[in-house]
């Protein structure tokens, strides 16, 4: 039996057609990331508390409603730029991992990439 590629039956052109396989998925995976960087969403709690979010887990803005500002209540106020943020951090995830699936057929990747 012959021996390819360090040792392996077969030749190199499997391992070349893989290493080729391999370098259009991390390609595809690098745009992918990048388009979802660029990504960005609201988030919101009780209409009255708004964060902007992009896919770099960075805050780019917030906007608190006049009503939603109480004095006596600031632990409500709290409360609310929590889940607003929250909100908007999930919606980053899902379309992330969205894209990420569309390069990795589902597969996904051990420990994510964000």
């Amino acid at each position: 039996m012959s021996r390819g590629f360090n040792g392996f039956p077969g030749g190199g052109g499997n391992m070349q057609a893989l290493l080729q396989q391999a370098q259009k998925m991390q390609k595809e995976m690098q745009k992918a990331q990048a388009e979802a960087e660029a990504f960005e969403v609201e988030g919101s709690a009780g209409g009255a508390v708004k964060v902007k979010v992009n896919g770099k887990y960075e805050v780019l803005a917030v906007e608190i409603k006049p009503e939603a500002v109480d004095p006596s209540d600031v632990e409500m106020l709290q409360d609310m730029l929590k889940a607003a943020a929250n909100d908007a951090l999930g919606k980053i995830k899902e379309n992330f991992d969205q894209k990420l699936s569309k390069v990795t057929g589902g597969a996904g990747v051990p420990g994510g990439l964000l």
